[in-house]
């Protein structure tokens, strides 16, 4: 092999390596499926984001085809009850007072009024997520569909939701970071930076953020310039594969509502 050979073979070599340790960060948009023109600008964002849908807006079947037809990882934001007092209850939540047969058929319905969902992610769930029982039973039926995972958007700190997930062998991981706890561009723009940084420091991270105008904005603008500084944008099944992100405990932004 020549010495210009062995240069340009050692130098794809590294690439390969760098490209394989590249931090990779999964970013879901949530509570789709009531605004169109809001669902319709985040699907079209650039590069591999992940869309979940509640389940039975009016908008949500419609916007579900559109993500899965431009090859996007789909979802079930599914809701769970929250703590008293904050909000009222929604539809096709699961609720403290249901009982399992009940919570089976609901989280079926759900499911139906998704297409294309190869996973879920909690919507609000500040009490529902507290209780083993219940999420027992959730992770339990969740199973019986094969290959759905969950992602506990980790609305409080208390939450089961991923030891629970383990324990019944349904894959599960938790988000890191809130891209807009509230829609203000200087809160979006900050948890941004945030989740690079997190994702320098742990190598994998996933961030929820919602349709709100700025943070559409941001992520039109920013998510392009991602691979340039070395972080590779995935869909949220990409990190399943991989063992949950170290380091410590990542403290959850609490929204109101929740």
């Amino acid at each position: 092999m020549s010495v210009r050979a062995f240069f340009v073979a050692a130098l794809l070599t590294l690439g390969a390596v760098a490209s394989a340790e590249a931090p990779r960060v999964a970013i879901i948009i949530d509570d789709l499926g009531y605004h169109h023109a809001n669902g319709k600008r985040a699907i079209g964002l650039p590069g591999q984001v992940t869309y979940s849908f509640l389940p039975g807006a009016p908008r949500a079947r419609s916007l579900a085809e559109q993500a899965h037809a431009r090859g996007r990882d789909v979802l079930l934001h599914l809701p769970l009850q929250a703590a008293a007092g904050q909000g009222g209850r929604e539809p096709s939540e699961i609720h403290i007072d249901m009982s399992r047969e009940r919570l089976g058929d609901v989280l079926g319905q759900a499911l139906d009024s998704v297409p294309h969902a190869i996973g879920i992610n909690s919507h609000r769930g500040s009490l529902l997520t507290r209780h083993p029982g219940h999420m027992q039973w959730l992770m339990e039926e969740i199973s019986t569909y094969g290959s759905l995972f969950f992602i506990d958007s980790f609305t409080h700190h208390d939450s089961v939701a991923l030891q629970v997930a383990e324990e019944t062998g349904v894959p599960a991981m938790r988000r890191n970071v809130f891209l807009d706890p509230d829609p203000s561009p200087e809160t979006v723009a900050r948890e941004f930076e945030r989740m690079k940084r997190l994702a320098r420091q742990r190598g994998q991270v996933i961030a929820i953020g919602h349709p709100y105008p700025a943070t559409l904005e941001l992520l039109e603008r920013e998510l392009p310039r991602l691979a340039e500084e070395g972080i590779e944008l995935v869909p949220v099944s990409d990190l399943l594969a991989l063992p949950e992100a170290g380091g410590e405990r990542v403290e959850p932004v609490i929204h109101s509502a929740l």
